[in-house]
């Protein structure tokens, strides 16, 4: 009996440490860019920013009530949610996430993307086993969560002290011009080929626009390819986050 009560307080003490905080649950756990059920009557009504401290999905219209909470922007891309990796890698390790840089924005995916057909590659996300580049380990913030929360390891290792100052209400662009395009004819499948290292020369890069200048030319609905890199950690030991 004192055997089996010892094996239970300690698998509620390995639930306690591998538990996510209630924002990233929520962030992970949100449906993005649906009308909002309040202000579904006016234009641009899309739930496309989360916030931190209610952990919950607001649209534009919604944001004089957050004011004063910190607010993080999320954007679409092929039909999928990201975010920012500045924005990202402020709360949580992005380490090992594989990035994408899609118009000029380094993002990371929220959640997996499902994938049409199976892959064969050396290096897959652990998770879900999609194809990424070396030396990445996950294709997204929830493959790597859900990695570490199997492992049964400490969340609180890769998450940071929430600074209400990098999400305040003036600091987000809601006028159209800092977002990503949603809409593409490009298939899952071609969009992990269309990878480009960020390591080339100046030359190359010269030869690349050359060579997406007369593709656009040739395919209208042709998209930039998309360029790799890794994020920088951040500076400074972790804290665990805030709110829970």
């Amino acid at each position: 009996m004192v055997r089996e009560g010892h094996e239970e307080e300690e698998e509620e003490m390995m639930m306690m440490v591998a538990a996510k905080p209630a924002w990233l649950e929520g962030l992970m756990a949100e449906t993005f860019f649906s009308s909002c059920g309040i202000h579904e009557s006016r234009r641009k009504s899309e739930k496309n920013v989360f916030c931190l401290l209610c952990c919950l999905s607001v649209c534009p219209h919604c944001l004089p009530s957050h004011r004063s909470h910190p607010l993080l922007q999320v954007r679409r891309y092929v039909y999928h949610d990201v975010v920012r990796l500045s924005d990202l890698e402020k709360l949580i390790d992005c380490s090992y996430i594989q990035p994408y840089t899609i118009n000029g924005a380094k993002v990371i995916f929220i959640n997996q993307r499902p994938q049409s057909r199976a892959k064969v590659s050396s290096n897959v996300c652990f998770t879900c086993d999609r194809i990424l580049q070396e030396p990445f380990h996950f294709c997204s913030l929830s493959c790597k969560v859900d990695y570490l929360v199997y492992q049964g390891d400490d969340l609180s290792s890769i998450l940071y002290r929430i600074d209400e100052s990098d999400f305040t209400f003036s600091s987000l662009r809601m006028d159209g011009h800092d977002q990503i395009g949603d809409i593409s004819t490009m298939e899952d499948d071609n969009e992990d080929i269309m990878v480009i290292s960020d390591q080339s020369e100046q030359g190359n890069n010269s030869n690349l626009k050359e060579k997406r200048k007369k593709k656009k030319k040739k395919d209208s609905n042709y998209l930039p390819g998309m360029v790799l890199s890794l994020g920088s950690r951040r500076k400074g030991a972790p804290h665990r986050a805030p709110f829970s």
